[in-house]
Formats: C-alpha cells, sequence, structure tokens
C-alpha cells in the first residue's frame, strides 16, 4: 500500500510540474511575441538604407524649405529634391502631415525636420520656399475654419517676411478651389471664379484667393521672387486613408465591399492628376522665369459617377454598389484646367494616365488596410531623379 501511494504522489508531482512547465512555455512565448514586436517596430523606425542620393557641389546644393513636407504632396516632392542632393528643411505641425511619410529621410545629413506651425514667425535660411502648409480637403479643412484661414493668411505672410529677408524665391501653392464653381469651361487662369464668400468651403478658397494677393503685394512692393501654383485635384500613395476625397472614399468602399457612395446626381465633373505629375509641375514652375499664376492639373475630365466605375472595375472582386446621396453645399459641378500656359511656359504635361495612377493608389490603400506593424520598407517613394537645373 505503501509504495501505491507513493506512485500516486509521484505520478500527482509529476503533472503538477507539466502543468508548471507548460505554463511558464505559454507566457516565454507570449514574450518572445511582445519582443518581436517590439524589435519590428524598431527596425521600422531606423532606415536600413538611404534611397539613393545625387551629391551636389556648394554651388549647385540649395537649402529648401517645404512647409507642409510631411503631407502628402509635401513628402514626394521631399523625395525629389532629396535624391537631387539638396538639403531640406520640412517644416509641419502635422494637423494633417505624417512623420511616416518622411521617416525614410531622418538622420540623413541633407535632411532636417522642425515641428513648427507656420502662423508663428520662422527663423530659418533658405534659397527657395515650396509654401505647402495648409490642409487640403473638405473636411480637414472645415473641421477648423479659423485655423485654415490663418493658415493661409498669417502662414502665407510670415513666409513670403521670410522669404524678403533670405532673398529667397517662393512657390505659392493655390489652389484650383479659388475658381469657385467656375461658370466657363475648362478654366483659364484669367478666370477670376465664382466663390460663395461666407459658404462652408469659403474658409479654404477665399484663405487661399488672399494667399495669391499676399504674394503679388510682396512681389510689387517688396521685390520678392514669387511663383503660384493653382493646383487642381491630384491622388496617390500617401494620401489620408479617410481624407474625405473623392478618390480616398470610393477605393475605401471598393476595397471593403461596401457601399460606393456618390454625392449628388453624379454628374458632376472632375479632372485628377497623379501626385508624381504634380511634383514635376511645381519643380518646373519653380525653375522658369513665369511669375503669374499657372494651372497644375490633368485636363482629362470624368463625371463622379464615371470615376466610381472605373474604380470598381479596378478593384479584384469588388462586390460594391454604387448609390447617391444628398447633395453637398458649394460643391462645384464641373472643374477642368486649362494647361495651356503650363504647356507653352513650362513645357509640362501630365504623363501617367488615370488607369496606372489608380492601380498604385489602390495598391497603397490595400497595403494600408492590411498593415500591422511598421515596415522599413514601406516608404511608397515614385521619383524618377532628374538632374536638377
Amino acid at each position: 500500500m505503501p509504495k501505491k501511494d507513493d506512485n500516486r504522489q509521484e505520478a500527482a508531482e509529476m503533472e503538477i510540474n507539466n502543468d508548471e512547465a507548460k505554463q511558464e512555455l505559454q507566457e516565454a512565448k507570449a514574450r518572445l511575441a511582445q519582443l518581436e514586436k517590439k524589435i519590428a517596430i524598431l527596425e521600422g523606425r531606423i532606415p536600413q538604407k538611404y534611397p539613393d542620393v545625387k551629391y551636389l557641389g556648394y554651388k549647385e546644393r540649395k537649402r529648401i524649405l517645404v512647409t507642409g513636407g510631411a503631407g502628402f504632396v509635401g513628402s514626394h516632392l521631399v523625395d525629389v529634391l532629396m535624391t537631387q542632393g539638396h538639403e531640406v528643411i520640412v517644416v509641419d505641425n502635422f494637423f494633417t502631415g505624417r512623420k511616416r511619410n518622411v521617416e525614410h529621410w531622418f538622420g540623413h545629413r541633407n535632411f532636417e525636420m522642425i515641428h513648427h506651425d507656420i502662423v508663428n514667425p520662422l527663423y530659418v535660411e533658405a534659397d527657395e520656399i515650396y509654401h505647402l502648409a495648409s490642409p487640403a480637403s473638405p473636411p480637414h479643412y472645415m473641421q477648423n475654419p479659423v485655423k485654415t484661414i490663418k493658415t493661409n493668411t498669417l502662414g502665407t505672410i510670415n513666409m513670403l517676411g521670410l522669404a524678403r529677408r533670405v532673398g529667397a524665391k517662393i512657390l505659392i501653392a493655390s489652389t484650383s478651389e479659388v475658381y469657385g464653381d467656375p461658370m466657363v469651361h475648362p478654366q483659364p487662369e484669367s478666370y477670376w471664379g465664382h466663390v460663395n464668400p461666407i459658404g462652408p468651403r469659403a474658409c479654404y478658397d477665399e484663405g487661399k484667393r488672399v494667399a495669391e494677393t499676399l504674394a503679388y503685394s510682396y512681389a510689387k512692393q517688396e521685390k520678392v521672387d514669387v511663383r503660384v501654383a493653382r493646383i487642381f485635384n491630384t491622388y496617390g500613395p500617401r494620401m489620408h486613408v479617410s481624407d474625405g476625397r473623392v478618390v480616398s472614399n470610393f477605393i475605401m468602399q471598393a476595397i471593403q465591399n461596401l457601399t460606393i457612395t456618390v454625392y449628388g446626381n453624379g454628374k458632376q465633373t472632375r479632372s485628377f492628376c497623379y501626385v508624381s505629375d504634380l511634383v514635376d509641375g511645381l519643380l518646373a514652375l519653380m525653375a522658369s522665369s513665369y511669375i503669374l499664376p499657372v494651372n497644375i492639373g490633368n485636363p482629362v475630365e470624368h463625371t463622379i459617377e464615371e470615376f466610381a466605375v472605373i474604380i470598381k472595375n479596378l478593384v479584384p472582386g469588388c462586390r460594391s454598389t454604387v448609390s447617391t446621396g444628398a447633395a453637398v453645399e458649394d460643391d462645384p459641378q464641373r472643374r477642368r484646367p486649362d494647361i495651356t500656359l503650363a504647356h507653352t511656359h513650362l513645357h509640362w504635361k501630365p504623363k501617367v494616365s488615370l488607369q496606372d495612377g489608380l492601380q498604385r493608389t489602390i495598391d497603397y490603400f490595400k497595403e494600408e488596410l492590411s498593415r500591422t506593424t511598421f515596415y522599413n520598407n514601406q516608404t511608397y517613394m515614385d521619383v524618377k531623379v532628374k538632374a536638377p537645373h
């Protein structure tokens, strides 16, 4: 009997030891999983290798300030300027910009990031200034209309003042919204616009109109060398997944097989320019001697209804249906740039087709939706390096 009791006791002890070992193993696995996640995040924050950068001598190399440089368009512009070999200073308050749009340049000797709101004065040295800072999608600029107006007025005054002090050439990023709901189609730069000064979009529309007025007042009074780009609808990687614009809304809805919602009757038109084409246009304008406003956009026009179907057909296996919703107040009914001046003076025209550009953008949105951690190879750079002029 004592032997049987001893055997039972030994068996019970072994079972307890096995349970404790299993528990310890599970805890060790959990700790390993946490460590793997932390390592992946740390690896993602430190690029293993910078993108290739051309070396420029001190006579060719410029110090270029990009306000809003961590935003959608700004970050793509920064990529090109960096690969060309210039020293780039990015200024952003991260209201809509994101550090991860430019994190692949962190630590590079030619790159500097300043967390700053341009509503407050900024004192840096620069040869050229690209003033892109401003929320650009309706949900973002309507979220804080007073702030939007301040950014486009006080912010623009501060940047023009900086350009005057340091003798820098400055490019002001204006918008097709200065034309409002146009009565002329397509819109040439000579058209003065049709804008509701007290509507929900007025904080952005009128803010940009004042920014243009300020630019030419500084040019006339203070001899500041200014360029003004009127940017039309732009799309591409690094767009906000939920910025409320047509492209991002439709792609997100199509990928998730949700109903694609068209606001209004769907007959209103838009012209969409891929971001790399826009950046080429901005660089060409800055390098040119043309000082009046220039439309930068893609003249290929589609109705919003057509656009929804195009996106639906580009997403494999999409089961979404297209429906209409209530019209948005002051939504322009027609929008298409006349790019004759850009073609004549800048020798610029868009190259990326809507099909190719949308496919790249859809691929980006799919990756964003599937992300679970940081990866250091997810830079979404879209740069064809050109030698600087």
